[in-house]
């Protein structure tokens, strides 16, 4: 009898994707006590109570079937208005819009629906952990374009256009970004249009931080002339309304492209928890003065964190939207991990190593700025003993 291997029967894709290296690091502070986090993207804040409270009634009138695998019609229907209010943004409720599990989900799904074995995707880094692993998962090649920090880690529509190969299918864009709070400017995003108007490239839009937006105005890029016929346009309520918990995103496109996203989705998840939906509704009806509350803390919290980075040396571009500062640490000459780990095995705080999030994050480090102010300035003046004593 053969010797049973348990690891020789891992997928040969999934055996090459490394583990997320914020849970790596994060299973190394939550070792440690009275670490103060500026690590995992969360608000600090509860979901405000008239949401918790309609999640709550819905549990009460017996709201705990299925929905249809689009998820409610009342909340695609909430969502096609406040796109359109928000955005300029026309979808069909019955046809273009998906409710999913997370901005994840959607961002999985979306990968799986348009991606054939060897396509070529290209995305912006540094970036959220999961759109290398999403696009090697689905097999697909994933080709990254640098951001600098001296753009303000804007992407740059000649450098992208220098990765656009005939293989080239998906163009996948995070503005704000995750983890370095980088915005675009319109006309920056007008040449990327064309770009895949020229190159026929499908774009993924995640926007799940669009509201989070502090200075200037927030363009989604399928509002722009001829892309909403190619954009699958990813959104969410965990960042605005501190809704990480209830774990409902959307996608909206197409009516092909959603149709097929339908598909995955119907197979694997179903449909999204019909209490969260509920909630979702009561966010979008009745929780913008809530939103606008919580981005005017972050908005403070930006401020007082950037500063402290820049009064201590370590230089920090001041991000334009997001909950995230990026600082660099290349003056220290230490590696992103090797700061991150003394960090918090002799100061008890916890950031997010930059390299977690791609090659060109080494040299920073993410700090959510979505604590409280009391940590905050903890935390900052914490990390000034360490520079001092390096």
């Amino acid at each position: 009898m053969a010797d049973f291997q348990p690891e020789d029967f891992v997928s040969r894709q999934i055996k090459q994707i490394p583990r997320s290296g914020i849970r790596e690091f994060f299973e190394l502070v939550q070792s440690k006590q009275g670490v103060i986090s500026l690590g995992v993207g969360e608000p600090d804040f509860s979901t405000p109570w008239h949401i918790r409270e309609s999640a709550i009634y819905a549990l009460e009138r017996g709201q705990t079937s299925y929905t249809s695998n689009l998820g409610l019609l009342k909340l695609r229907k909430a969502i096609s208005k406040h796109l359109d209010r928000e955005l300029g943004l026309q979808y069909d409720p019955e046809r273009q819009i998906l409710i999913t599990v997370g901005v994840s989900e959607a961002m999985d799904i979306a990968f799986r629906a348009l991606i054939n074995p060897g396509d070529e995707v290209i995305f912006h880094e540094p970036c959220y952990v999961s759109y290398a692993p999403g696009i090697s998962m689905a097999y697909g090649v994933g080709v990254p374009v640098q951001c600098s920090a001296e753009d303000n880690f804007a992407v740059r529509a000649g450098n992208i256009e220098k990765a656009i190969t005939p293989r080239s299918k998906v163009l996948v864009l995070n503005f704000p970004t995750n983890p370095t709070g980088g915005t675009m400017e319109r006309a920056e995003l007008e040449k990327i249009a064309a770009l895949a108007n020229r190159h026929n490239l499908v774009v993924i839009t995640d926007e799940i931080y669009s509201e989070l937006t502090f200075e200037g105005e927030h363009t989604s890029i399928a509002s722009l002339p001829g892309m909403a016929g190619r954009t699958v346009f990813l959104h969410g309520f965990s960042k605005a309304y501190a809704m990480t918990g209830f774990r409902i995103g959307y996608a909206c496109g197409p009516a092909a492209l959603v149709d097929a996203m339908m598909k995955i989705h119907q197979y694997s998840m179903l449909c999204a928890s019909i209490i969260s939906q509920e909630a979702a509704i009561e966010a979008l009806e009745n929780g913008e003065a809530d939103m606008l509350a919580m981005r005017e803390q972050y908005k403070l919290r930006r401020n007082l964190i950037v500063n402290a980075f820049n009064k201590m040396g370590l230089p920090c571009h001041l991000p334009r939207g997001s909950f995230y500062a990026f600082p660099s640490i290349k003056p220290t000459a230490l590696t992103s991990q090797q700061f991150a780990t003394r960090l918090v095995e002799e100061e008890s705080v916890a950031c997010v190593p930059g390299d977690a999030f791609g090659a060109p994050g080494e040299g920073f480090l993410r700090c959510c700025f979505a604590a409280s102010m009391d940590n905050i300035k903890t935390a900052t003046e914490r990390i000034g003993s360490f520079l001092n004593r390096l």
